[in-house]
């Protein structure tokens, strides 16, 4: 059982076209706060990412954010956080937040959420760090992007073990507690030689 103390929660700054993907990050904040656990984040006041962040706040706990300095000109840094931590490019913002957490999810979001998860998912299979790694699956939001992903075994582009440690559930407790009992897979070789 791995004791976690922060996660970053990929999602989006759009809070989406349906009432359940706000209610879902509302709810991860709450369980997030009842496990004690610090919310680590891109940092911005908008979208799922300000829902999230508030609910968090609210239930009165912990909440870091990573911003680059860019967005932070653009008005869209949160300025209520327990700490607020601004970087110089958005490689340093991910590296900060690997640097900080001890798990990851990704929710609902769109390019900046994808490219969060996929760097991670790659550091973690080039043995980077043996973090567990989630997917909030809400309302099947991720599940073209699961099929492909089966696709992508299918197909020898991806090993079975490496999408079997994306954990995926559809509840924000049971993901933490997949999260919790998660145990790094060891793979000797990840690239097949001819």
């Amino acid at each position: 059982m791995t004791t976690l103390k922060s996660i970053s929660v990929f999602t989006g700054a759009n809070k989406g076209s349906h009432p359940n993907y706000s209610h879902a990050a509302q709810s991860l904040g709450k369980a997030l706060v009842k496990q004690d656990i610090t919310l680590i984040y891109g940092g911005g006041n908008i979208g799922l990412m300000g829902v999230l962040a508030d609910s968090v706040l609210n239930a009165g706990g912990r909440v870091i954010g990573v911003i680059p300095e860019f967005l932070v000109a653009k008005e869209v840094a949160h300025q209520g956080l327990t700490e607020l931590i601004i970087v110089n490019s958005m490689h340093e913002r991910k590296a900060k937040m690997m640097e900080l957490s001890d798990a990851f999810i990704a929710m609902s979001g769109g390019w900046g959420t994808l490219d969060e998860l996929f760097e991670v998912l790659t550091w973690s299979q080039l043995g980077l760090h043996h973090s567990p790694c989630g997917l909030l699956n809400i309302a099947g939001y991720f599940g073209y992007l699961l099929e492909f992903l089966e696709h992508s075994v299918a197909q020898g582009f991806l090993r079975s073990e490496h999408l079997e440690s994306l954990l995926v559930e559809e509840k924000p407790e049971r993901l933490l507690q997949a999260l919790s009992n998660y145990h790094a897979p060891t793979i000797e070789k990840w690239i097949d030689r001819v």
